[in-house]
């Protein structure tokens, strides 16, 4: 007979101190956070040896707490494992995917077909949306890949998807067979300037790396989402300063052309970034995704 205290006050603990949040692991298991505290106390009690120190709203874990910590995800990880590959109707085959709308259309959704091919046992699931979501909260989703700045919050990983070159973009029509290289800062600063609103990069942002203060106040056409503008500019309505990884088939086809290039900088930023939740970085179909992206990307995938 095995020697182990209580499998469901070790849960509780391995939650606890994974998530470093009492109130987070009692979301995670769907206890209250009094049902939590007291089955880690039950454990405290076994072992005769507090495994977290107490502060207002917060928790910390004792050089004890982090020891049975190391031991106990090795061993919840190989069960995770073991169940997920012996379950007659596990869900190991479809993945969940919430994309910020842009990213989705533009860049990932044209590789989606690659990705299927290569693994066509794994079922594709899309939805999207701008605002980010919480994956402590929707269990449904296994993915998020968020736009603007990476979630930070205890018990998800998120990961930078490389970073995006951002440029003032245009059609080919607007510049009246000017070229490129002939255009200055004046130039640009006098032409129609696309505003996208949802773009941590702005004009002021751009000008001011050149080297130029952006005249205030003056009007700029805004779109909420990053295609929307991209085809403004398609359509001759102005400069869009976008990302030229949302913006790569509309280069290579011709219906835009890139502003930079000679004395003219262009701004790099991560803008994308992928999360899943901590507990599920050894799931197989997770890694799968998350090295393929990475590997579309351009980026190493260790």
């Amino acid at each position: 007979m095995r020697k182990l205290p209580s499998f469901f006050s070790l849960r509780a603990f391995e939650a606890a101190a994974r998530l470093q949040s009492f109130a987070l692991a009692s979301e995670e298991l769907h206890l209250s956070p009094s049902a939590i505290s007291h089955q880690v106390r039950g454990l405290e009690t076994y072992f005769g040896k507090p495994m977290f120190t107490r502060s207002f709203r917060r928790v910390e874990l004792t050089a004890e707490g982090r020891r049975l910590l190391d031991q106990l995800s090795v061993a919840f990880d190989l069960m995770e494992a073991a169940c997920e590959e012996l379950g007659p109707a596990r869900r190991s085959d479809a993945l969940a995917v919430h994309c910020s709308p842009s990213f989705a259309t533009k860049w990932l959704g044209p590789r989606l077909p690659r990705f299927m091919q290569q693994y066509p046992d794994i079922n594709i699931s899309m939805s999207s949306g701008a605002e980010p979501v919480d994956l402590l909260r929707h269990e449904e989703l296994d993915l998020a890949i968020a736009y603007g700045s990476a979630p930070q919050r205890a018990g998800i990983v998120s990961e930078a998807i490389g970073s995006d070159t951002i440029v003032p973009l245009c059609a080919p029509a607007l510049l009246c067979d000017k070229p490129i290289s002939a255009l200055t800062l004046a130039d640009i600063a006098g032409m129609t300037l696309i505003q996208s609103t949802l773009n941590p990069v702005r004009w002021s942002d751009w000008f001011a790396l050149n080297g130029m203060k952006l005249p205030p106040g003056r009007p700029m056409p805004s779109f909420d989402r990053a295609s929307l503008a991209l085809a403004a500019a398609v359509n001759s309505v102005g400069i869009a300063l976008e990302s030229t990884r949302l913006a790569e088939q509309e280069i290579a086809n011709g219906e835009l052309v890139r502003l930079d290039g000679g004395e003219l900088k262009s701004v790099l930023r991560e803008t994308h970034f992928l999360s899943y939740r901590e507990g599920e970085k050894n799931s197989k179909k997770i890694m799968r995704f998350r090295d393929w992206l990475f590997l579309q990307a351009g980026l190493n995938q260790a």
